[in-house]
């Protein structure tokens, strides 16, 4: 039975416009894009919304140093980030701006419903002014020392040690716009009084279904258990944004119409196709989607919740959280040559790399990703050269001659194996786990290149070749033959294109040159289903190259020549305005009390039961063998051993917190020793040892206490 179609809206966060879109901001979006793929392969009606966010006094003194208006340097920086957007093959129904005048209509829609239910308080506050800038500073405008913990060089928000303060706390306090100290002035401000909603967030926020097991934790951990603070929602002149109508001389800051910027844009979209904005935001069978990153939670599951609510909106069916990306283990850094632009990636490399690299290390989790360049060059020449683009280069040559069968020859079971994963492969893709369908995915063109092997289609074109070139030959010989090599050529054919079409999402541009070769489109997710047949299909043209260590390193090098500095006051993925986007309680003094960061990095995961740990077959095992491989960046080579004869080969990715694995040997340690072993470039391997921590150097072995011995379970 069909699926009934569904009516999607989806947007990911607003890029702000004060700089160029790198490698970091890339997983968001191309997981939206791929998401969004899928669902338009799906058959269903989904629309992806995005826009340039280009309020706040970051775009002022960014147009400043310009020589233009605020206007014109927004209007430039959109053009570069939809040519960045678009070369990496991100498709937006449309891109807009909260610039606009539709966003300005929501913004005075939703502001009055604020209003009216009486959400909005008048205070008078002392705030930071700079006097060689002549405007007031934004918390990210102000660096000093911490009131709580000393360091100096902090943001006037909130501190590395965790504590959370006013600019005014801070200790020395200096604008980072002109390195002067500023003054204190008064400033009527506009707060929205969030607590009042408490009862109803609270209760949407545990049972909505909307976020994530690890998000609903950290929620309810640090903020709904206790009364949520006001929202300070407006800035006094100078500013860049919108002037408030009941309120002349202050301007709503830029956190409140980045959000709005969805509707706004969704509303240009409207209005170019015919459409009532409020079937899309107002019809209760319309889905909200929401992509953005972890460190916005905090605005996207409280605030934006309680303004839709004020103003009678859909609220978010999802809001998909993901973490960020680290290059090799570490944050993204201009001197090594990690902080890439998008730009400078595709004046190197093929941007089908990254789309597919990201995919394979994207979950439902919200873990951060790792680019590794070694990884992503052996995980793509494996198995998209390797695997997929093998096959179609290989039974093309032969099919080209043949042409495609009228009626599908047997295979064995392989084209009915494909199309019974189909819907395995679709709940992985709706649950944004595209390592999952990648895996089920490639696995159908490892036995669809065994059968190729197989059945060594060269061998029978060399029996045609001699069978056509004897004039004695018996022709229903030279017919069964011909007919033996289509067949070959028929299904390895149709295994390709069933893999392609599960790879169209996340892979457009394979899927078009597909589409060339074989003469037809890919239009549905059901196209796995039913074989190509009866068809010529065209000459082989190359498709994808392994990728080039040349043009990593060129890339690299690239990246360091630029050296751009960073934004003076915030980075160009986020509002330079902003609030803390996840502010915690000081650290105590209680030596025991942690700062509670590493679970904000990784919030913990869904309540499993007790017959679901014990699937985990955790064993104690003794390290004998411990050594580098020296292909690989991250991985030792480890020998555990099990107690008795029971041995197991494991390949850890500890490098960088273990140089000399050699004084590893002897150490007990954690095992899972019922992992499904993993066929890796350096070899198989069987288990997994357990440690914390984010990776690279800070990485922690977990060793059991005295008096345990090899092969002992942990209970």
């Amino acid at each position: 039975m069909p699926e009934k179609q569904r009516k999607i809206l989806v947007t990911s966060a607003l890029p702000y416009a004060n700089g160029d879109i790198h490698i970091g901001h890339l997983v968001e979006y191309l997981q939206t894009d791929i998401w969004v793929r899928f669902q338009k392969l799906r058959g269903h009606r989904c629309c992806y919304f995005c826009a340039d966010d280009t309020h706040g006094t970051a775009i002022t003194i960014s147009s400043r140093k310009k020589g233009v208006t605020e206007e014109e340097f927004i209007a430039g920086v959109s053009k570069a980030h939809q040519a960045d957007f678009a070369a990496f093959g991100i498709e937006f129904d449309n891109y807009g701006s909260t610039n606009s005048p539709e966003t300005r209509r929501f913004c005075v829609e939703i502001w009055d419903a604020i209003r009216k239910a009486g959400l909005v308080e008048e205070r008078e506050i002392k705030q930071l002014y700079d006097p060689v800038a002549e405007t007031f500073l934004a918390d990210r405008f102000v660096k000093g020392t911490c009131p709580k913990c000393g360091k100096p060089d902090q943001y006037g928000d909130s501190c590395e040690c965790g504590a959370v303060y006013s600019p005014a706390d801070l200790i020395d306090p200096v604008s980072v716009l002109s390195n002067t100290t500023p003054e204190l002035r008064s400033a009527k401000h506009l707060f929205v009084e969030i607590e009042r909603c408490h009862e109803f967030l609270a209760d949407w926020v545990a049972n909505s279904g909307a976020l994530q097991p690890e998000i609903v934790n950290y929620l309810n951990g640090q903020f709904l258990s206790d009364a949520l603070r006001p929202w300070d929602i407006s800035r006094p002149a100078p500013y860049f944004g919108f002037e408030i109508p009941d309120s002349p001389g202050n301007y709503w800051y830029v956190w409140y119409d980045a959000p709005i910027g969805y509707i706004g844009s969704s509303l240009q979209w409207c209005e170019k196709h015919g459409e009532d904005i409020y079937s899309w935001w107002k019809d209760p069978e319309t889905e909200i989607h929401h992509f953005i990153g972890k460190d916005i939670c905090y605005f996207h599951t409280l605030f934006w919740p309680a303004m839709l609510k004020s103003v009678g909106y859909n609220l978010p069916t999802k809001v998909h959280i993901h973490g960020f990306l680290t290059v090799n283990g570490e944050k993204m850094s201009k001197s090594r040559g990690t902080f890439i632009l998008a730009r400078t990636y595709l004046n190197h490399l093929n941007p089908s790399y990254l789309r597919y690299f990201f995919a394979t290390k994207t979950s439902p989790r919200v873990d951060d990703l790792d680019l590794n360049f070694e990884e992503m060059e052996a995980k793509v020449n494996a198995d998209l050269v390797g695997n997929v683009v093998n096959l179609a280069s290989r039974s093309a040559k032969f099919a080209s001659v043949t042409g495609l069968g009228e009626a599908y020859p047997e295979d064995g079971g392989l084209f009915a194996a494909a199309a019974g994963i189909s819907e395995e492969v679709a709940a992985a893709y709706e649950e944004r786990d595209y390592g999952k369908a990648l895996r089920l995915i490639l696995e159908c063109g490892y036995r669809a290149n065994k059968f190729f092997e197989d059945a060594a289609p060269w061998t029978i074109r060399k029996e045609l070749a001699a069978l056509e070139a004897d004039p004695a030959a018996d022709p229903a010989a030279k017919e069964a033959a011909f007919r033996k090599l289509q067949d070959v050529a028929t299904v390895s054919v149709n295994l390709f294109r069933q893999i392609i079409v599960y790879l169209t999402p996340i892979l457009p541009d394979l899927t078009a040159q597909t589409e060339e070769l074989l003469g037809c489109r890919i239009a549905s997710w059901s196209d796995a289903q039913t074989p190509l047949l009866g068809k010529k299909i065209g000459q082989y043209k190359h498709m994808m190259t392994r990728v080039p260590k040349e043009g990593i390193e060129a890339m690299i090098e690239e990246t360091k020549k630029l050296n751009t500095p960073a934004p003076s006051a915030e980075p160009a993925d986020a509002a330079a305005d902003a609030e803390p986007a996840a502010p915690e309680a000081a650290v105590s003094d209680d030596q025991w009390k942690d700062s509670g960061q590493p679970l904000f990095d990784e919030p913990m995961s869904e309540t499993i039961t007790i017959d679901d740990f014990l699937k985990v077959d955790l064993r104690v095992g003794r390290i004998v063998e411990a050594e580098q491989v020296a292909e690989a960046r991250k991985l030792l080579k480890l020998k555990i051993s099990l107690g008795g004869t029971e041995t197991r080969q494991v390949f850890a990715g500890i490098k960088a917190a273990y140089p000399e694995p050699e004084k590893l040997i002897g150490r007990l340690v954690v095992f899972v020793a019922n992992l499904q072993p993993r066929k890796m470039k350096f070899g198989l391997s069987e288990g997994m040892v357990v440690a914390s921590g984010p990776g690279g150097p800070d990485v922690f072995l977990t060793f059991p206490d005295e008096g345990a011995k090899p092969g002992m379970r942990l209970h």
